[in-house]
């Protein structure tokens, strides 16, 4: 019985995982460019999957720039440094505008769209965009880390002989930065993929190369999405 009810608690968490459609995108990015590393540009099943992936996708975050529009119209944390908000909203507006445009460059794929070179010079548009936002979000991480560390050291000044790993605010603190240092190395990952995507080093960043690193990339963002145990209990 209590084998059955571990089952039932897994698959629970696999339910609530695989319902998010933000979750189905991830896994299937992690398809799409491990197809590419696969493929390293070379014709064959591979490179198919890899294409095929890449346009389904796009289903996936069809309006979903309404997100990042709300995110960048809406306040800030209080006692957020000027420069970290002006990045963050930089970040928001960037990815807004790379999500629009994705879904111009879906409507030139399926054929809706009959202008194959201006849907080429929206899809690179869009992937300038996307690198742009993965540059400000990996400066955002970076500034977010260093004030989390000047907090933490000063925190740690005044717990001083007590166990800083049992008061709960530090552990907190400890977990956002865990958190906010898997950001960096993703967003860091991602302005590789934008660069080999957009071919700017076709010499350093050839196709095995992006397809390594977005999908890398990809694995962490179908780790964030994860659901804790906690918010995944039933009442």
């Amino acid at each position: 019985m209590c084998t059955l009810d571990v089952a039932r608690t897994e698959l629970a968490l696999a339910v609530l995982y695989l319902n998010k459609a933000e979750a189905r995108d991830k896994i299937c990015r992690a398809i799409q460019y491990g197809s590419k590393f696969v493929s390293n540009g070379e014709l064959g099943t591979a490179q198919n999957v890899d294409k095929s992936t890449s346009l389904a996708r796009k289903v996936f975050r069809l309006f979903k720039f309404v997100n990042d529009l709300h995110a960048l119209i809406s306040p800030t944390a209080w006692g957020t440094p000027l420069p970290l908000i002006l990045l963050g909203k930089s970040k928001n507006a960037l990815l807004s505008t790379f999500l629009f445009l994705d879904q111009i460059v879906w409507l030139g794929r399926t054929g809706i769209y009959q202008n194959k070179e201006k849907t080429e010079l929206i899809g690179r548009i869009s992937l300038f965009c996307w690198m742009g936002s993965s540059i400000c979000s990996t400066l955002v991480e970076i500034g977010e880390l260093g004030r989390l560390s000047a907090s933490m050291k000063k925190l740690e000044k005044e717990l001083k002989i007590t166990n800083k790993y049992k008061n709960e605010q530090y552990l907190s603190k400890l977990q956002n930065s865990n958190e906010r240092s898997l950001a960096l190395v993703k967003a860091g990952m991602d302005i590789v993929v934008a660069v080999g995507l957009l071919q700017l080093a076709p010499k350093k960043v050839n196709p095995r190369v992006t397809g390594a690193f977005g999908f890398v990339s990809s694995l962490i963002s179908c780790y964030q999405l994860l659901p804790s145990p906690a918010k995944a209990k039933t009442p």
